[in-house]
């Protein structure tokens, strides 16, 4: 038993206890149960009540929750809407928040996507030091979309590796299924074996030199038997 001013007052039995407590018009709050015997204490339990929400208010103040914010561009944005929104990134971050930039395409605009790849380029180029690319930029559907997060001290500016199917539309440069020059061709594959070309078993076949249709006088040539 702990009194209102912090003093033991020993082992009791809990009805003497509640009689101390309702003669100091307090309260007797268990504070311990689980101790051998338990601890119980005099205090208000209203103003108890309150102060520990006070604690936990602020405790909650000086917790920073990291949001994700959204800011959506499209193809074609002007150059005045594009440093609003960049504007609006950097404020933001600065605020540590995280950040989903999207670029929208709507009907024919998905033939012109590479638009969306210089503009997300250009936004982290203008941003700098204030942003980490979190998620590199990928195709989700209609948009493009990536993750841009605040940049700690000291933190590298190393994006985390899109999908293969993302990394894959961004690397693409043009037709599939050509071959550069000097690449060596897959497995399995059969290319036209070119005069004079080792055969299989290493046997070698002479060309056969051209027959000239015609002799120098300018008549046919024939072959034996005609």
């Amino acid at each position: 038993m702990v009194d209102d001013e912090g003093k033991q007052l020993g082992i009791m039995p809990p009805y003497e206890a509640i009689k101390i407590a309702r003669e100091r018009g307090l309260d007797l709050v268990e504070v311990s149960p689980t101790a051998n015997p338990p601890v119980c204490r005099i205090i208000n339990y209203g103003k108890y009540l309150y102060q520990q929400s006070k604690r936990e208010h602020e405790a909650r103040k000086h917790q920073r929750s990291i949001e994700l914010k959204e800011v959506k561009f499209r193809p074609r944005t002007g150059a005045h809407d594009f440093e609003t929104k960049r504007n609006q990134i950097a404020g933001f971050l600065e605020e540590g928040s995280k950040v989903k930039a999207t670029v929208m395409f709507r009907g024919r605009e998905m033939a012109h996507r590479n638009l969306g790849w210089e503009m997300m380029d250009r936004l982290v180029k203008d941003l700098g030091e204030l942003v980490v690319v979190e998620i590199r930029p990928r195709q989700e559907g209609p948009n493009l979309t990536a993750i841009l997060a605040p940049k700690k001290p000291g933190q590298p500016t190393k994006p985390k590796p899109a999908p293969p199917q993302a990394a894959a539309q961004a690397s693409a440069t043009g037709g599939t299924g050509s071959h550069s020059a000097g690449a060596a061709p897959p497995a399995g594959h059969q290319g036209v074996a070119g005069p004079g070309a080792p055969r299989p078993g290493g046997a070698q076949f002479a060309t056969r030199p051209a027959v000239p249709s015609a002799d120098p006088a300018g008549d046919p040539m024939k072959s034996p038997g005609q």
